[in-house]
């Protein structure tokens, strides 16, 4: 009994002691897995582009270094450096000095951001490629810049003879034999001079929009073709279509045969449009490209603001990509202008890429990157 009303008691003045305390929370349980790994595939490409337009990311060794920096941090182990845009490089070029007397983007003077992007990248294990941005259009609103201004006979034309303009970009001739020279030169120069990882181009390289192609070159190649027949006057003809993107394919062709002659280990990769609007308003034609495995990866901009839109362009894709020995993957918009996809989109889309069995992407661009790199930190890693 004496036990019972001690127990009794005890149980009373603790009782009482526990109300007059202020409640706190439980302690958290441990996390069983502090560091957790990463779900993705180690190979897989994780990659994103590097501009030098609204962005200071190639301005001095120290951004790129911080550049670097903040890729390795999110996962990335793949940059795409722009080299070539607007009639200018990078790097200092002799192919241009002798095209337009302009041998390095002027900001650049005195340094070569495209070394400097390497000498960065081998220090963390990140891959370096030189990214062509421009391809085969010769500047923005400004009449071809210096490149036409050098060579005007290689100048894309309309039926018109007006040169080609589309979306503010001026167009060179990509079916001109002395243009095709002009840019394997540029990219062995590229592949001779540096140790890069690969080289690409993208929805400008291969390309001409499908108003081009009534220069009088063109047109005679195209009348000693076909009979002595005019090219069609409807630029969107079905055959005057295909005649044009098979001149392109054989161009890519090429272009790989030589680069790959120079550095059989280069990644030679592409980033058209997706089909087939890039084939109907560019000469694009990338399942071609990948059924001949004339690249080594594609990476069709998919690039969309809402799930909806981006998981039927995807599927759109996927319906195009028959030779799964040259891998695919998604380009995924991260922000253009003052736009950035949330945080939830962007793991919806990586979602979606993992649903269909695509282990990596290429992310544009790197001001996204910078922006996101919680999201990238956190849970672009996790997403299976």
């Amino acid at each position: 009994m004496k036990s019972l009303f001690i127990g009794i008691t005890f149980l009373v003045i603790n009782t009482m002691s526990s109300c007059g305390k202020k409640s706190t929370s439980p302690s958290p349980a441990p996390n069983p897995n502090p560091n957790p790994v990463p779900f993705w595939d180690p190979n897989a490409m994780r990659g994103v582009w590097v501009t030098t337009t609204a962005s200071t990311a190639l301005d001095s060794r120290n951004n790129i270094k911080q550049m670097i920096s903040n890729c390795k941090t999110a996962g990335i182990n793949h940059v795409f450096i722009v080299v070539y845009n607007n009639g200018r490089t990078i790097f200092p070029s002799t192919v241009m000095q002798n095209l337009n007397g302009i041998r390095q983007l002027e900001r650049f003077a005195g340094r070569d951001p495209l070394q400097e992007c390497i000498e960065e990248g081998k220090a963390v294990g990140i891959k370096v490629h030189a990214w062509f941005e421009y391809g085969f259009a010769a500047s923005f609103s400004a009449n071809g810049g210096s490149i036409v201004a050098a060579k005007p006979d290689w100048a894309a034309k309309d039926i018109n003879g007006r040169l080609v303009v589309k979306n503010g970009f001026d167009w060179l001739n990509g079916l001109h034999p002395e243009v095709q020279q002009f840019m394997i030169d540029l990219f062995k120069e590229v592949v001779s001079k540096y140790e890069v990882d690969g080289v690409q181009g993208d929805d400008r390289l291969p390309a001409m929009p499908p108003t081009g192609g009534y220069d009088p070159y063109t047109v005679n190649l195209y009348k000693s073709e076909n009979g002595g027949a005019e090219p069609p006057p409807a630029s969107n003809d079905a055959g005057w279509l295909r005649w044009r993107a098979n001149k392109l394919n054989l161009f890519l062709k090429r272009l790989r045969t030589e680069v790959k002659t120079l550095k059989p280990s280069i990644q030679f990769t592409m980033s058209p449009s997706p089909h087939p609007f890039g084939y109907n308003e560019y000469l694009q034609d990338w399942p071609t490209w990948v059924d001949s495995a004339w690249v080594d990866a594609v990476i069709p901009q998919i690039y969309r603001y809402n799930i909806t839109d981006y998981d039927n362009s995807l599927n759109q894709q996927r319906g195009f990509y028959r030779n799964p020995a040259v891998p695919f993957y998604p380009g995924v918009l991260v922000k253009s202008g003052s736009t950035i996809q949330s945080d939830a989109l962007m793991s919806q889309f990586i979602q979606s890429n993992r649903n269909r069995g695509y282990k990596g992407e290429v992310f544009f661009f790197y001001e996204g990157l910078k922006d996101k790199l919680t999201w990238y930190q956190g849970l672009y890693p996790f997403i299976k």
